[in-house]
C-alpha cells in the first residue's frame, strides 16, 4: 500500500462512516497522510479526526475512534493507533511487498511514475506578468497539472519576451482577458531572460528561478553553476547520472537489476527510458492562440516499458536483505513521490518538486555508499547486487522524471 492507497483508504472510511450514520460531517475532497514524524508511532499519521470534529460536533478522540474501525479492517493495514488529541497513527503490513510493489510501479511507469488523473475535472486558466519568473512559474505549474489530468492555459499581460523561447516557455495568448483570470505572481527575477540565460544557461536558470518558493527571492547567482555538492542542482543531477552509470557497469560484468528468467538468459537491462527534451511538449515557435477553450498538453514522458517481474527487494524472499537500514529513506522518498507531485501541483508550487529531488539525491548517495550496488574486486555478482541496482535504478528513474516536469535535462554523463 502507497501512501496515496492509504490516503484513498482513510478517505473510504470517512465516506462509510457518513453513509452509515456514525458520524455526521462533510466529506473531505481529500485526506492528507504523511510520514510519522521522529519520536512518533507507526508508518504514517493522519489529522483528519481533528479537521470533522467541529463539523461532527464530536471530540476529536471519538471521531478518531470511530474512523479507526474502518481503516483497520482495510486491507494492508496492520495496525491503527490513536495518538495525541485525535491523530490516527497507521502500520501497514508487510512493508516489503509495499516496497517491491513501489518499485515495480517505478519501472513499468518510467518517467512517467506519479502522474496521475486525480485532477482531471478541473480546468485552470493562469494569467502573468511580462516577467521571466511569472512566466516559468506558470509554465511549470501548467505541466505539472496537466501531469494530473488537469486542463491548463496559460496568458500573459503583454507579448512575451522572446527569449522565452529558449527557456522552453510559451503563453496561449496575450493582452487584457475578457474575465479576471487566477494570477500567477511569484517575486520578480531582477533579471531578463536573455541576461539569466547568457551568465546560467536554461537548465540553471530554470533551478534558480524554481527552487525558492514563490513568495521568496530566487537565488540566481553563479552558485548554480559550481560543479560540487554545494550546488543542489549539481548533486540532483550528478546523482541521476550516477544510477545510469550504474546499469552500464552492471551491464560489463553481466547482470541487470532483474532476476534471470527460468530456462532463460537475464532480461535486458532495466533503464531510465530516453530523456525527453525538457522543452518539447509545447512548441517552442506556435503563435499565441486567441482566447476560447482550453486546450490539453500532451504528456510528454513516455511510460517506461517493462514486463520482466522485477526482482527481490529488501526483504522479500526467504534470504537476507540485500541491504540495511540505508535504504529506508530512499524507498519512502520514492513511494512518496507521486503525493509530492500531486501537492506541487494543487498549490502551484514548483518548489515542492525541487525540494523533493533533492532530498531523493541525498538519499540515493547515503544508500549507495552503505550499500554498492556493485561487487568490488573478485566478487561476483548476487541477487543482493541485483535488488541494490534496482533500487538504484527507481531513484534515477524519480531524479530523471521530476527534472523533466521542470524542464530540466538530466544527462546520463557529467
Amino acid at each position: 500500500m502507497t501512501p496515496a492507497d492509504l490516503s484513498r483508504t482513510v478517505l473510504h472510511a470517512v465516506r462509510r462512516a457518513v453513509d452509515e450514520d456514525a458520524l455526521r460531517a462533510p466529506v473531505p475532497a481529500r485526506v492528507r497522510v504523511e510520514r510519522t514524524r521522529p519520536g512518533g508511532s507507526g508508518d504514517y499519521a493522519c489529522a483528519v479526526a481533528l479537521q470533522l470534529a467541529g463539523p461532527a460536533a464530536l471530540p476529536a478522540l471519538e471521531v478518531a475512534r470511530i474512523l479507526r474501525e474502518r481503516v483497520a479492517a482495510e486491507p494492508g493495514v496492520g495496525r491503527v493507533e490513536i495518538t495525541g488529541p485525535g491523530f490516527l497513527s497507521f502500520t501497514l503490513d508487510a512493508p516489503a511487498v509495499s516496497d517491491r510493489a513501489v518499485l515495480a510501479a517505478v519501472r513499468e511507469q518510467g518517467l512517467a511514475y506519479g502522474h496521475g488523473d486525480a485532477l482531471r475535472d478541473e480546468a485552470h486558466q493562469f494569467h502573468h506578468a511580462r516577467e521571466v519568473r511569472a512566466a516559468v512559474t506558470a509554465q511549470t505549474v501548467r505541466r505539472l497539472l496537466t501531469a494530473q489530468g488537469a486542463r491548463v492555459r496559460t496568458t500573459c499581460e503583454q507579448a512575451p519576451d522572446p527569449d522565452w523561447v529558449r527557456l522552453g516557455v510559451t503563453v496561449d495568448a496575450h493582452g487584457t482577458p475578457p474575465v479576471p483570470l487566477t494570477g500567477i505572481r511569484p517575486v520578480p527575477a531582477g533579471a531578463t531572460a536573455g541576461e539569466l540565460l547568457e551568465r546560467l544557461g536554461p537548465d540553471a536558470a530554470r533551478w534558480g528561478l524554481l527552487r525558492a518558493a514563490g513568495h521568496d527571492r530566487a537565488a540566481l547567482g553563479p552558485e548554480l553553476l559550481v560543479q560540487g555538492e554545494a550546488n543542489p542542482l549539481f548533486r540532483v543531477r550528478y546523482a541521476h547520472a550516477r544510477a545510469r552509470a550504474l546499469t552500464r557497469g552492471a551491464a560489463a560484468l553481466g547482470f541487470t537489476a532483474e532476476a534471470a528468467a527460468q530456462g532463460e538468459g537475464a532480461a535486458a537491462p532495466a533503464t531510465h527510458g530516453e530523456s525527453p527534451a525538457p522543452y518539447g511538449a509545447q512548441a517552442a515557435n506556435a503563435a499565441p492562440a486567441p482566447y476560447g477553450e482550453i486546450s490539453t498538453e500532451p504528456a510528454p514522458y513516455g511510460a517506461q516499458a517493462a514486463n520482466a517481474d522485477p526482482a527481490p527487494y529488501g526483504e522479500i524472499g526467504s534470504g537476507p536483505a540485500p541491504y540495511d537500514a540505508a535504504a529506508r529513506p530512499l524507498l519512502d522518498l520514492i513511494a512518496d513521490h507521486p503525493g509530492v507531485l500531486l501537492a506541487g501541483a494543487r498549490h502551484r508550487a514548483p518548489d515542492r518538486v525541487a525540494r523533493q529531488l533533492e532530498a531523493v539525491a541525498h538519499a540515493f548517495f547515503d544508500f549507495h555508499d552503505s550499500c554498492p550496488p556493485l561487487p568490488a574486486g573478485d566478487e561476483k555478482p548476487s541477487a543482493a547486487h541485483r535488488a541494490r541496482l534496482a533500487l538504484a535504478e527507481a531513484a534515477g528513474t524519480v531524479l530523471a522524471g521530476g527534472l523533466s516536469l521542470l524542464g530540466i535535462r538530466a544527462p546520463d554523463h557529467l
